[in-house]
Order: structure tokens, then sequence, then C-alpha cells
């Protein structure tokens, strides 16, 4: 493996940083050969370059053209489990993670409870939810077909049931059932912000995920907050990822429209990413 090692670190030279090009090559050889790192680090003289060279080579030219490494091996980690994802869906983020481990730890995950993932892509925060929430009902929705197969394709893999269906949430009125918490990472990076996206995002991630007007960065939190006043329950919380400079608008807005116990809190990077309000 140590010859995989030289090669990709030889290729990738001065193109990556080099503890993302040590990423890079140990997620490539688990992808080749199933182990974990663990066995990659103990089995380290096993020779495998010349058995994986095409498949390799393969890998490292779309790395050169910024094509994010999730998308080449075709899956990710998100909260433990493994997701198939594509460029019909957003890639998970660690962000994210943080996101779901909040609604963990301040939900009864023994409790029948009726959970909502609006704009759910891949579905991780949904299915990740509903590994954690075992007796609870989860729906989640999506306005791309596509995104919605591959998220289908997803709880199928990790042998969960999540109720996904095709919704416009901009323009639907009401639903027929109401939930305990309603989640949304939405799109709510502003079209002006483009040109400081990395290429490996901006030309390859789908656009419908990502942005939002300039004139309207709240557009989806406005729309899925009045929502949710009506198809909460009351006592049901409301949780968002937000844009790190939507903080105080954000929860401006849930005060405003009478949403009570707003809590903001930060990530891992110290940036405002979260947002939690409860239905009085």
């Amino acid at each position: 493996m140590q010859s995989t090692f030289a090669h990709i670190q030889t290729e990738l030279q001065g193109i990556y940083p080099e503890s993302e090009i040590r990423s890079f090559s140990l997620l490539i050889i688990e992808k080749l050969t199933g182990l974990s790192r663990t066995q990659i680090i103990l089995n380290k003289n096993t020779q495998i370059f010349d058995l994986h060279r095409k498949e390799i080579d393969s890998f490292l030219e779309k790395l050169k053209k910024n094509v994010p490494i999730q998308y080449i091996l075709g899956e990710t980690e998100f909260y433990g489990l493994m997701f198939t994802v594509n460029e019909s869906v957003l890639i998970p983020r660690p962000e994210t993670e943080e996101l779901v481990d909040w609604i963990r730890t301040e939900n009864d995950r023994a409790a029948h409870l009726n959970l909502l993932d609006i704009g759910t892509g891949s579905g991780c925060i949904a299915i990740s939810l509903k590994h954690e929430f075992t007796h609870s009902e989860v729906d989640a929705f999506d306005i791309s077909d596509e995104a919605l197969k591959t998220a289908a394709g997803n709880a199928e893999r990790n042998n969960l049931a999540v109720n996904f269906s095709k919704v416009d949430i901009l323009t639907t009125i009401e639903f027929s059932r109401r939930w305990d918490i309603i989640i949304s990472n939405p799109p709510y990076i502003p079209e002006l912000e483009k040109a400081e996206i990395l290429p490996n995002v901006l030309d390859y991630e789908p656009h419908l995920a990502l942005f939002v007007p300039d004139n309207d960065p709240l557009l989806f939190y406005r729309k899925i907050a009045n929502m949710a006043l009506t198809q909460l329950k009351f006592g049901g919380k409301l949780y968002f990822e937000i844009h790190r400079s939507a903080g105080r608008t954000c929860t401006q807005m849930l005060n405003d429209l009478g949403f009570v116990d707003v809590e903001l809190r930060k990530d891992i990077s110290g940036n405002d990413r979260m947002v939690r309000a409860i239905r009085p």
C-alpha cells in the first residue's frame, strides 16, 4: 500500500494540501480494499497498486478536475452511517451532524414522535434521525425526483423506514398531519457569494440546494417557519441549519412570528450555524 500512497502523493502534490492528499489516499484504499483505516495501517506493506492501477488513476484524474472525492467514490459517512451520494444531492457536512446531534440529545429517543425533514437531499438527516429515534415515524420532503430516488436508496441501504414525498415547500399551503419536530437545512447561500465558493462545490453540487436570491436570503426559513406554526404540535420544535451570517435575522424572525425559547448555536468552527425554536 505504500506504493499506492506514494503514487497518489506524487500525482496530487501542489494541487491539494498534504493533509487532504493523505485523507484522499485513505479513502481510496478503503474503497478499493474494503479495509478499515486501522487495517490499512497494519497491512501497509501489502501490494495493491498493480491490481487497482486503472481505478486509482481514474480517481486521480477526477480529483485533478476538482470533482469531490465523495462523488468519485459514490458514498460518504454521516453520523456513523454510510450514504450513497451523487451530483443530484449535496454532500453531507460535519456541521449538519452537529444539528442531528442536537436533536438527538434534546429529545426523548424512546418516545413515539413524528419528525419531518424538509429538503432532505441524500436523506442524511431523516435517515440518521430514524436510526436514533427508532420508535418514531419520519417523513422527508424534497422537490427533486433524483434526490428523492437517492434518499430512498439510502434508507434501503441502511435498512431504515422513512416516508419520502415530492413537495415544493414554497407553494404547498397545508398538510394533513402535524409533527413533533420539523427540521430543515434549506438553500441558504446568497447568489452574490458564488465567487467565493470553491470549484469542487460550485461546479458539481446542485445549485438548487445551495443558493437563494440575494434580496430574500430567508426565503425558505420564513416559509417553513410559517408552515410550522400550524403543522407543529403545540410545544413542537423547529430546527434549522443556517448561513453563518443569518443568526441574528433568523432568530429575530422566529421571535417575531411568536415562537418561544429560540436558541442559536455555533458549530465546531465557532460560526452561528443552528437555530431551535418551539411552538407555544
